[in-house]
């Protein structure tokens, strides 16, 4: 045993003597990854009271009174329709696993693909940005490489490059014929070939471009990683699904790049970040989930990695928002729920239809070029002639309307909070901007 191990905790050494089963997937672990494990103590002996605590359980740390969760009638009226146990109680660390059980089943309904493949029960997360943090504190460290598209979430940078000192390298999002760069992505994969293990994150659909994959490209893709990780290289995969599901043209990939990955080979770990933020337009519920495919990893392996994940959460945040997940239960089990989750798409879809009509117009052609998008919440033009903070400024002052400024030259509109009949007006608006600062 070496000095390190000698300082695992036991439970963190179990762990790792499990998912050793596939070495392949314990050698993607961050040393913080390897230390983590989930605490025996307090709640494995209140989850055992729980169950044979017939009289009385003095165990739990909350207060009861009548046999519920003690509360404030001012609070429960907002919750009027829910039992009290399913609101004011702590949720397990893992998530209500009613909860988990159906959004893994919603995660099979939305991604045929997966069928007959193995990946974990996805865990209960903070959010879509929790799920990416777990992922970095799992499996990231000071010196990795993380690779993304020239267009990202600026909070990556925070959660890869400023919280776990890794290195983002960055590819053109876009080809010269607009659509995915299939040879930049193999390019860069290429000159880190030698890496023992790289991070790749695929956002789709794109923020802030609104672009997603296209089956055709997501063959491309996939043949591409699998030929990497057949010669051997570590590929960490992280599928980061914030908007999935608003897709608004026939050729874009319906499914999650997970299904396409999950299982492609042991060298390969697939990440599914995704939730109920943007899919069931419950944002400030901050309910998301992590679910995780590797090889032929069995459910043993799973199961410890569970415990790890847990660990994480237990060590940061203790456990995510049980009125939260209750209500997105309910919703998930509602008879209205595809009916209603689809009438919300429809307005979006309009939307981004209603977009791509007004930026025909020929008018515009000498104040920008538009970034391709076919999903999602937002758009981006590359603006020709000025730079894009003045005209942000501008605009803001001049006009009282505000669009988020990327860099010297691009701009993202989202389109999501636009209603249908304001959209020209705001490019029109956007246009006199660049008129009066040119």
């Amino acid at each position: 045993m070496s000095r390190s191990e000698i300082k695992l905790n036991p439970l963190a050494i179990e762990l790792n003597e499990i998912i050793k089963a596939n070495p392949k997937l314990f050698s993607m672990f961050s040393p913080l990854g390897r230390r983590l494990y989930f605490p025996k103590g307090l709640l494995s002996q209140g989850a055992e009271a729980k169950q044979k605590a017939n009289k009385f359980n003095a165990t739990i740390g909350i207060a009861t009174e009548n046999e519920v969760p003690m509360h404030l009638k001012c609070i429960r009226s907002y919750f009027s329709d829910l039992d009290p146990k399913d609101v004011f109680n702590y949720a397990p660390p893992s998530g209500k696993l009613e909860l988990r059980e159906r959004w893994r089943e919603k995660i099979l309904k939305d991604n045929p693909s997966l069928k007959g493949k193995l990946f974990s029960m996805p865990i209960v997360t903070n959010a879509i940005t929790h799920a990416l943090s777990i992922t970095a504190d799992l499996f990231v460290e000071e010196g990795d490489k993380i690779i993304l598209p020239n267009k990202i979430w600026g909070n990556f940078r925070l959660i890869f490059e400023i919280r776990r000192k890794a290195e983002i390298i960055q590819y053109p999002l876009f080809n010269q014929e607009g659509g995915f760069n299939i040879s930049g992505f193999e390019d860069i994969l290429d000159r880190n070939k030698d890496r023992k293990k790289l991070v790749i994150l695929l956002n789709f659909p794109n923020n802030p471009t609104g672009y997603s994959i296209k089956k055709s490209e997501a063959v491309e893709l996939v043949k591409i990683l699998k030929k990497v990780t057949d010669k051997g290289q570590n590929i960490i995969a992280i599928c980061d699904d914030a908007y999935f599901g608003l897709f608004y043209e026939e050729e874009v990939l319906k499914e999650s790049l997970f299904s396409q990955i999950a299982n492609l080979n042991n060298n390969l770990l697939a990440i599914k970040a995704d939730g109920a933020t943007k899919e069931l337009f419950a944002w400030g519920f901050r309910t998301g989930f992590i679910t995780v495919a590797c090889g032929n990893t069995d459910q043993t392996v799973y199961n410890a990695l569970e415990k790890k994940i847990m660990g994480c959460i237990r060590g940061t945040i203790s456990n995510c928002s049980h009125p939260s997940q209750t209500i997105i239960l309910q919703a998930l089990n509602s008879p209205d729920f595809n009916k209603q989750q689809q009438e919300k798409f429809e307005i979006l879809k309009a939307r981004a239809l209603k977009v791509k009509e007004v930026l025909k117009s020929d008018r515009y052609e000498g104040a920008w070029d538009v970034y391709p998008f076919n999903s999602g919440y937002f758009m981006c033009l590359r603006l020709k002639n000025v730079d894009a903070e003045k005209l942000r400024q501008h605009l803001l002052n001049k006009y009282g309307l505000g669009i988020i400024a990327l860099g010297k030259s691009d701009i993202r509109i989202a389109f999501s909070c636009l209603e249908l009949d304001s959209i020209q007006t705001v490019f029109d608006t956007i246009y006199s901007g660049i008129t009066d600062l040119s």
